[in-house]
Protein backbone atom coordinates (compact mmCIF):
# COMPACT_ATOMS: atom_id res chain seq x y z
CA UNK A 1 0.00 0.00 0.00
CA UNK A 2 1.39 2.87 -0.79
CA UNK A 3 1.64 6.96 -0.67
CA UNK A 4 0.07 8.49 -3.79
CA UNK A 5 0.72 11.42 -6.27
CA UNK A 6 -0.89 13.37 -8.91
CA UNK A 7 -1.65 17.52 -9.49
CA UNK A 8 -5.19 16.98 -9.31
CA UNK A 9 -6.72 18.68 -12.24
CA UNK A 10 -9.11 17.35 -14.12
CA UNK A 11 -11.30 14.16 -13.94
CA UNK A 12 -11.86 10.92 -16.59
CA UNK A 13 -14.39 8.13 -15.92
CA UNK A 14 -14.24 4.55 -17.01
CA UNK A 15 -15.54 1.24 -15.07
CA UNK A 16 -13.76 -1.70 -14.06
CA UNK A 17 -16.17 -4.66 -13.35
CA UNK A 18 -19.40 -3.23 -11.20
CA UNK A 19 -16.83 -0.23 -9.75
CA UNK A 20 -16.56 3.43 -10.95
CA UNK A 21 -13.28 4.45 -11.72
CA UNK A 22 -13.14 8.49 -11.52
CA UNK A 23 -9.40 8.78 -12.08
CA UNK A 24 -7.24 12.49 -11.58
CA UNK A 25 -5.62 12.97 -14.95
CA UNK A 26 -4.01 15.63 -16.63
CA UNK A 27 -4.89 16.66 -20.67
CA UNK A 28 -2.85 14.00 -22.24
CA UNK A 29 -5.19 11.06 -20.02
CA UNK A 30 -4.16 8.91 -16.80
CA UNK A 31 -0.56 7.44 -16.96
CA UNK A 32 -1.00 3.66 -17.69
CA UNK A 33 0.84 0.76 -15.21
CA UNK A 34 3.98 0.14 -16.20
CA UNK A 35 4.59 -3.66 -14.37
CA UNK A 36 8.24 -4.39 -15.12
CA UNK A 37 10.38 -1.33 -14.45
CA UNK A 38 13.89 -1.88 -16.24
CA UNK A 39 17.19 -1.56 -14.67
CA UNK A 40 18.16 2.06 -15.62
CA UNK A 41 14.33 2.92 -14.63
CA UNK A 42 15.24 1.31 -11.24
CA UNK A 43 18.06 3.15 -10.94
CA UNK A 44 16.78 6.55 -11.74
CA UNK A 45 13.73 6.08 -9.50
CA UNK A 46 16.91 6.00 -6.31
CA UNK A 47 17.28 9.96 -6.73
CA UNK A 48 13.24 10.13 -7.28
CA UNK A 49 11.02 8.69 -4.00
CA UNK A 50 7.41 9.25 -5.84
CA UNK A 51 8.82 7.92 -9.39
CA UNK A 52 10.42 5.03 -6.99
CA UNK A 53 6.60 4.45 -5.83
CA UNK A 54 5.10 4.55 -9.06
CA UNK A 55 6.97 2.11 -10.25
CA UNK A 56 7.35 -0.49 -7.49
CA UNK A 57 3.35 -0.27 -6.81
CA UNK A 58 2.79 -0.87 -10.51
CA UNK A 59 5.00 -3.65 -10.58
CA UNK A 60 3.54 -5.62 -7.24
CA UNK A 61 -0.17 -4.95 -8.05
CA UNK A 62 -1.45 -7.76 -10.35
CA UNK A 63 0.83 -10.02 -7.35
CA UNK A 64 0.20 -7.81 -4.48
CA UNK A 65 -2.48 -9.83 -2.66
CA UNK A 66 -0.93 -13.55 -3.35
CA UNK A 67 2.41 -11.96 -2.31
CA UNK A 68 1.09 -11.12 0.84
CA UNK A 69 -1.80 -13.96 0.95
CA UNK A 70 -4.19 -10.85 0.93
CA UNK A 71 -8.04 -12.50 0.41
CA UNK A 72 -11.60 -10.91 0.99
CA UNK A 73 -12.76 -13.37 2.75
CA UNK A 74 -13.42 -14.66 6.24
CA UNK A 75 -9.73 -14.56 7.26
CA UNK A 76 -8.68 -10.94 6.02
CA UNK A 77 -11.99 -10.02 7.16
CA UNK A 78 -11.55 -11.03 10.57
CA UNK A 79 -8.02 -9.76 10.64
CA UNK A 80 -8.67 -5.61 8.67
CA UNK A 81 -11.39 -5.49 11.38
CA UNK A 82 -9.06 -6.82 14.27
CA UNK A 83 -7.14 -3.91 13.66
CA UNK A 84 -9.59 -1.54 13.39
CA UNK A 85 -11.43 -2.15 16.33
CA UNK A 86 -7.90 -2.74 18.27
CA UNK A 87 -6.60 1.47 17.08
CA UNK A 88 -9.89 2.81 18.31
CA UNK A 89 -10.67 0.76 21.54
CA UNK A 90 -11.70 2.58 24.40
CA UNK A 91 -12.47 5.64 21.89
CA UNK A 92 -15.23 7.28 23.09
CA UNK A 93 -17.85 6.89 20.46
CA UNK A 94 -15.98 5.05 17.79
CA UNK A 95 -18.01 1.87 17.82
CA UNK A 96 -21.02 4.03 17.94
CA UNK A 97 -20.72 5.43 14.97
CA UNK A 98 -20.24 2.47 13.00
CA UNK A 99 -21.24 2.22 10.21
CA UNK A 100 -19.53 5.06 8.95
CA UNK A 101 -21.69 6.37 5.83
CA UNK A 102 -18.51 7.58 3.51
CA UNK A 103 -15.25 6.19 3.92
CA UNK A 104 -11.51 6.67 2.03
CA UNK A 105 -8.77 5.17 2.30
CA UNK A 106 -5.24 6.27 1.26
CA UNK A 107 -2.56 4.68 -0.25
CA UNK A 108 -5.09 2.01 -0.68
CA UNK A 109 -2.72 -0.72 -2.45
CA UNK A 110 -4.99 -3.57 -4.02
CA UNK A 111 -7.65 -1.99 -1.17
CA UNK A 112 -7.27 -5.02 1.36
CA UNK A 113 -8.22 -2.63 4.45
CA UNK A 114 -11.41 -0.78 2.95
CA UNK A 115 -12.85 -3.56 1.22
CA UNK A 116 -12.17 -5.69 3.80
CA UNK A 117 -13.84 -2.94 6.46
CA UNK A 118 -16.72 -2.34 4.17
CA UNK A 119 -17.51 -6.18 4.43
CA UNK A 120 -17.04 -6.64 8.00
CA UNK A 121 -19.59 -3.62 8.43
CA UNK A 122 -17.18 -0.60 9.16
CA UNK A 123 -18.56 1.45 6.55
CA UNK A 124 -21.26 1.33 3.72
CA UNK A 125 -19.33 3.43 0.85
CA UNK A 126 -16.16 3.86 0.06
CA UNK A 127 -13.31 5.71 -1.76
CA UNK A 128 -9.57 4.77 -2.85
CA UNK A 129 -6.61 7.15 -3.97
CA UNK A 130 -2.60 5.37 -5.00
CA UNK A 131 0.28 6.82 -6.38
CA UNK A 132 0.16 3.71 -8.35
CA UNK A 133 -2.50 3.29 -11.39
CA UNK A 134 -1.92 -0.39 -11.45
CA UNK A 135 -2.94 -0.35 -7.32
CA UNK A 136 -5.87 2.18 -7.98
CA UNK A 137 -7.19 -0.51 -10.76
CA UNK A 138 -6.81 -3.44 -9.44
CA UNK A 139 -8.55 -2.15 -6.25
CA UNK A 140 -11.73 -1.15 -8.45
CA UNK A 141 -11.57 -4.25 -9.84
CA UNK A 142 -11.32 -5.86 -6.30
CA UNK A 143 -14.45 -3.91 -5.42
CA UNK A 144 -16.27 -4.50 -8.28
CA UNK A 145 -15.81 -8.68 -8.00
CA UNK A 146 -17.36 -7.77 -4.36
CA UNK A 147 -20.04 -5.49 -6.09
CA UNK A 148 -19.14 -2.98 -3.38
CA UNK A 149 -19.95 0.81 -4.11
CA UNK A 150 -16.18 2.14 -4.69
CA UNK A 151 -14.44 4.70 -6.22
CA UNK A 152 -10.95 5.59 -7.12
CA UNK A 153 -8.40 8.35 -8.19
CA UNK A 154 -5.28 8.35 -8.93
CA UNK A 155 -3.86 11.10 -6.34
CA UNK A 156 -1.11 12.55 -3.87
CA UNK A 157 -1.18 11.49 -0.45
CA UNK A 158 0.04 15.16 0.33
CA UNK A 159 -2.79 17.09 -1.80
CA UNK A 160 -6.01 14.32 -1.47
CA UNK A 161 -8.15 15.49 -3.83
CA UNK A 162 -11.52 15.53 -2.47
CA UNK A 163 -13.59 18.58 -1.06
CA UNK A 164 -13.49 19.62 2.61
CA UNK A 165 -15.66 17.96 5.24
CA UNK A 166 -16.15 14.98 2.59
CA UNK A 167 -15.69 11.77 4.26
CA UNK A 168 -17.18 10.16 7.79
CA UNK A 169 -13.71 8.09 8.22
CA UNK A 170 -10.26 7.70 6.62
CA UNK A 171 -8.44 4.51 6.91
CA UNK A 172 -5.13 3.13 5.95
CA UNK A 173 -2.84 -0.10 6.11
CA UNK A 174 1.07 0.05 5.51
CA UNK A 175 0.92 3.54 4.01
CA UNK A 176 2.32 6.41 6.40
CA UNK A 177 5.67 5.01 6.06
CA UNK A 178 6.05 5.69 2.00
CA UNK A 179 4.87 9.15 2.41
CA UNK A 180 7.58 12.08 2.25
CA UNK A 181 5.68 14.47 4.36
CA UNK A 182 3.62 12.33 6.91
CA UNK A 183 2.33 15.74 8.87
CA UNK A 184 1.03 17.69 5.95
CA UNK A 185 -1.12 14.40 4.36
CA UNK A 186 -2.33 13.73 7.51
CA UNK A 187 -3.50 17.75 7.82
CA UNK A 188 -4.92 16.94 4.35
CA UNK A 189 -6.69 13.97 6.09
CA UNK A 190 -8.35 15.60 8.86
CA UNK A 191 -9.03 18.72 5.80
CA UNK A 192 -11.46 16.25 3.86
CA UNK A 193 -12.76 14.65 7.10
CA UNK A 194 -16.36 15.76 8.71
CA UNK A 195 -16.23 17.53 12.04
CA UNK A 196 -16.07 14.77 14.53
CA UNK A 197 -14.97 11.90 11.73
CA UNK A 198 -11.94 9.22 12.30
CA UNK A 199 -8.70 8.23 11.04
CA UNK A 200 -7.40 4.86 11.75
CA UNK A 201 -3.80 3.96 10.20
CA UNK A 202 -2.32 0.59 11.02
CA UNK A 203 0.52 -1.56 9.76
CA UNK A 204 2.87 1.04 9.94
CA UNK A 205 6.86 -0.33 11.01
CA UNK A 206 8.50 0.52 14.48
CA UNK A 207 12.08 1.94 14.59
CA UNK A 208 12.80 -1.24 16.59
CA UNK A 209 10.89 -3.62 14.74
CA UNK A 210 11.71 -2.51 10.85
CA UNK A 211 15.25 -3.40 11.85
CA UNK A 212 14.93 -6.84 13.01
CA UNK A 213 12.42 -7.55 10.75
CA UNK A 214 14.78 -6.32 7.63
CA UNK A 215 17.57 -8.49 8.73
CA UNK A 216 15.73 -12.02 9.39
CA UNK A 217 14.34 -11.25 5.88
CA UNK A 218 17.84 -10.77 4.76
CA UNK A 219 18.91 -14.13 5.96
CA UNK A 220 16.27 -16.16 5.08
CA UNK A 221 16.70 -14.98 1.14
CA UNK A 222 20.29 -15.68 1.49
CA UNK A 223 19.51 -18.90 3.14
CA UNK A 224 17.08 -20.01 1.30
CA UNK A 225 18.49 -19.38 -2.55
CA UNK A 226 22.07 -20.97 -1.38
CA UNK A 227 20.80 -23.85 -0.53
CA UNK A 228 18.49 -24.39 -3.08
CA UNK A 229 21.24 -24.59 -5.65
CA UNK A 230 22.31 -27.48 -4.17
CA UNK A 231 21.36 -30.40 -7.15
CA UNK A 232 18.98 -32.37 -4.78
CA UNK A 233 16.57 -29.51 -3.97
CA UNK A 234 17.21 -27.85 -7.46
CA UNK A 235 13.03 -28.25 -8.23
CA UNK A 236 12.68 -25.93 -4.99
CA UNK A 237 14.66 -22.93 -6.85
CA UNK A 238 12.98 -20.57 -8.76
CA UNK A 239 14.04 -19.47 -12.20
CA UNK A 240 17.05 -17.35 -11.97
CA UNK A 241 15.68 -14.68 -13.92
CA UNK A 242 12.35 -15.08 -11.46
CA UNK A 243 15.23 -14.21 -8.80
CA UNK A 244 16.62 -11.23 -10.22
CA UNK A 245 13.46 -9.64 -10.89
CA UNK A 246 12.28 -9.90 -6.93
CA UNK A 247 16.21 -8.44 -6.17
CA UNK A 248 15.18 -5.45 -8.52
CA UNK A 249 11.91 -5.35 -6.67
CA UNK A 250 14.20 -5.16 -3.03
CA UNK A 251 15.91 -2.94 -4.65
CA UNK A 252 12.87 -0.68 -5.28
CA UNK A 253 11.40 -1.92 -2.06
CA UNK A 254 14.14 -0.18 0.08
CA UNK A 255 13.85 3.00 -1.52
CA UNK A 256 10.26 3.79 -1.11
CA UNK A 257 10.07 2.61 2.46
CA UNK A 258 10.77 6.05 3.67
CA UNK A 259 10.20 6.30 7.60
CA UNK A 260 9.91 3.93 10.52
CA UNK A 261 7.97 5.62 13.49
CA UNK A 262 8.72 5.51 17.26
CA UNK A 263 5.17 5.44 18.52
CA UNK A 264 5.22 8.47 20.51
CA UNK A 265 7.01 10.38 18.35
CA UNK A 266 3.74 9.08 15.66
CA UNK A 267 1.25 10.83 18.14
CA UNK A 268 3.11 13.76 18.15
CA UNK A 269 2.99 14.29 14.09
CA UNK A 270 -0.87 13.69 14.44
CA UNK A 271 -1.28 15.96 17.11
CA UNK A 272 0.73 18.46 14.99
CA UNK A 273 -1.05 17.90 12.14
CA UNK A 274 -4.27 19.00 14.49
CA UNK A 275 -5.77 15.66 15.48
CA UNK A 276 -7.63 15.23 18.83
CA UNK A 277 -8.16 12.12 20.79
CA UNK A 278 -4.92 10.78 19.24
CA UNK A 279 -3.54 6.93 20.27
CA UNK A 280 -0.78 4.88 18.86
CA UNK A 281 -1.32 0.96 19.83
CA UNK A 282 1.66 -1.55 18.72
CA UNK A 283 0.93 -4.95 17.96
CA UNK A 284 3.17 -7.88 16.97
CA UNK A 285 6.43 -8.95 18.43
CA UNK A 286 6.67 -12.61 18.62
CA UNK A 287 4.38 -13.25 15.43
CA UNK A 288 7.05 -10.81 13.23
CA UNK A 289 9.76 -13.51 14.21
CA UNK A 290 8.13 -15.44 12.82
CA UNK A 291 5.86 -13.87 10.11
CA UNK A 292 8.88 -12.24 7.99
CA UNK A 293 11.03 -15.53 8.08
CA UNK A 294 7.56 -16.75 6.64
CA UNK A 295 7.10 -14.31 3.91
CA UNK A 296 10.49 -14.29 2.81
CA UNK A 297 10.72 -17.99 2.30
CA UNK A 298 7.39 -18.03 0.41
CA UNK A 299 8.76 -15.37 -1.99
CA UNK A 300 12.02 -17.46 -2.48
CA UNK A 301 10.66 -20.64 -3.36
CA UNK A 302 7.86 -22.04 -6.01
CA UNK A 303 4.47 -21.43 -5.08
CA UNK A 304 3.80 -25.01 -5.49
CA UNK A 305 6.02 -26.38 -3.84
CA UNK A 306 3.44 -24.52 -0.62
CA UNK A 307 0.30 -26.10 -0.14
CA UNK A 308 -2.30 -26.42 2.22
CA UNK A 309 -0.05 -27.90 5.37
CA UNK A 310 2.25 -24.67 4.91
CA UNK A 311 -0.55 -22.39 4.51
CA UNK A 312 -2.05 -23.56 8.03
CA UNK A 313 1.26 -23.68 9.63
CA UNK A 314 1.81 -19.83 8.47
CA UNK A 315 -1.27 -18.69 9.74
CA UNK A 316 -1.97 -20.69 12.34
CA UNK A 317 1.63 -19.94 13.96
CA UNK A 318 0.94 -15.92 13.01
CA UNK A 319 -2.64 -16.64 14.83
CA UNK A 320 -1.24 -18.32 17.78
CA UNK A 321 2.16 -16.00 18.57
CA UNK A 322 -0.23 -12.58 17.74
CA UNK A 323 -2.03 -14.13 21.18
CA UNK A 324 1.08 -14.44 23.02
CA UNK A 325 2.10 -10.90 22.09
CA UNK A 326 -1.38 -9.74 23.11
CA UNK A 327 -2.30 -12.03 26.50
CA UNK A 328 1.09 -12.05 27.33
CA UNK A 329 3.98 -10.19 25.59
CA UNK A 330 2.58 -6.48 25.75
CA UNK A 331 2.12 -6.21 29.33
CA UNK A 332 6.17 -7.14 29.41
CA UNK A 333 7.90 -6.23 26.27
CA UNK A 334 8.15 -1.94 25.58
CA UNK A 335 5.37 -0.78 22.81
CA UNK A 336 8.50 0.38 20.60
CA UNK A 337 9.66 -3.36 20.23
CA UNK A 338 6.46 -4.26 18.31
CA UNK A 339 6.82 -4.62 14.60
CA UNK A 340 3.28 -2.76 13.90
CA UNK A 341 1.97 0.63 14.66
CA UNK A 342 -1.31 1.97 14.90
CA UNK A 343 -2.89 5.55 14.99
CA UNK A 344 -6.33 7.00 15.25
CA UNK A 345 -7.14 10.27 16.31
CA UNK A 346 -10.62 12.99 15.55
CA UNK A 347 -11.14 15.96 13.24
CA UNK A 348 -12.35 18.42 16.38
CA UNK A 349 -16.01 19.71 15.91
Amino acid sequence: MTASSHDGSDSAETTSADATLHVVSDAAGDPAPNPHATAEQVEAARSDTKLAQVLYHDWEAETYDDKWSISYDERCIEYARGRFDQAVAGQPGAQDALPYGRALELGCGTGFFLLNLMQAGVAEKGSVTDLSPGMVKVALRNAGHLKLDVDGRVADAETIPYADNTFDLVVGHAVLHHIPDVEQSLREVLRVLKPGGRFVFAGEPTTVGNFYARWLGRLTWEATTRTTKLPFLASWRKPQEELDESSRAAALEAVVDIHTFDPSDLENIALSAGAVEVEARTEEFAAALLGWPVRTFEAAVPAEKLGWNWAKFAFGGWKTLSWVDEKVLKHVVPRGYFYNVMITGVKSD
